[in-house]
């Protein structure tokens, strides 16, 4: 119980710097939290054969509040493009739901290292922005399905919203971007739904979880992230109106390289 006290107690002080930087800097939570979480779990007997997963799993369902709150914002504004619905959350939801059971598949350390990866080039691009070049059209169904199937799946892999990967690509078929950002919050929210849910399922047989675990999630870290990231969140929404937010960003990405580096490396 001291233990589980203990993460519940670290998460507050994660969630409050998750919350703050999500809200300076407009960013999703998981590429701190996973990092975050691969350091702080083994010490409630998580094993390693489980370790990647369960912090990937707590970080998805971290993020159901932030992006439901986040897409309740956009669609009182207007941002919102609901006519793609239709085509794109079925793929959100196929893709999100299958991605805990492909991780599954794939070993701790191996999903480590993926994850490095990923954080590495999200990084870059954090600090050094593509600037994608508009279409004039947007994809048929299918293509719009088969593209929605594969960034779920993605986000689900890496335990973050998506918005990273859906907002250029809405862009580049020629959504504005208020509209691709307010349609990727609510995108965010069936990845981070879906993907609870098949991690939940997924995680109910799996051996050597820890009492508080529900499925792949573990509770007393969930319940840490959540209450300190969403009070902590307008401060930074606050800060961002003062504080150099482009140097910000390059400083924050570098410290991203050398997490993910250090994440590879281990």
């Amino acid at each position: 119980m001291d233990s589980m006290l203990q993460v519940f107690i670290i998460c507050l002080f994660l969630g409050a710097v998750v919350g703050f930087f999500a809200g300076l800097l407009g960013i999703g939570g998981g590429l701190i939290i996973v990092p975050a979480l691969l350091y702080i779990l083994p010490s409630v007997g998580i094993s390693v054969t489980q370790l990647t997963h369960v912090a990937i799993a707590t970080s998805l369902a971290s993020i159901i509040l932030t992006s439901m709150s986040s897409a309740t914002a956009h669609h009182k504004r207007g941002n919102v493009p609901w006519h793609l619905f239709k085509p794109i959350m079925p793929g959100i939801v196929v893709g999100s739901l299958a991605s805990a059971f492909v991780s599954e598949q794939i070993s701790s350390d191996n999903l480590q290292q993926t994850f490095a990866i990923f954080v590495v080039l999200m990084a870059i691009q954090m600090a050094f922005p593509l600037k994608v070049k508009t279409g004039d059209d947007m994809p048929k169904f299918a293509v719009l399905f088969m593209v929605s199937v594969l960034i779920a799946l993605i986000a689900g892999l890496m335990g973050i919203g998506g918005g990273v990967l859906l907002v250029p690509f809405l862009s580049y078929c020629g959504l504005q971007m208020r509209q691709a950002v307010g349609f990727s919050s609510v995108t965010g929210m069936f990845i981070a739904i879906s993907g609870t849910i098949g991690y939940v399922i997924a995680g109910f047989d799996a051996p050597n979880l820890p009492p508080g675990a529900f499925g792949f999630i573990y509770l007393p870290a969930l319940g840490g992230i959540i209450i300190s990231s969403i009070l902590c969140a307008p401060l930074g929404v606050k800060a961002a109106s003062t504080w150099p937010t482009p140097v910000l960003r390059k400083i924050f990405a570098c410290l991203l390289v050398v997490v993910g580096l250090k994440l590879l490396l281990s």
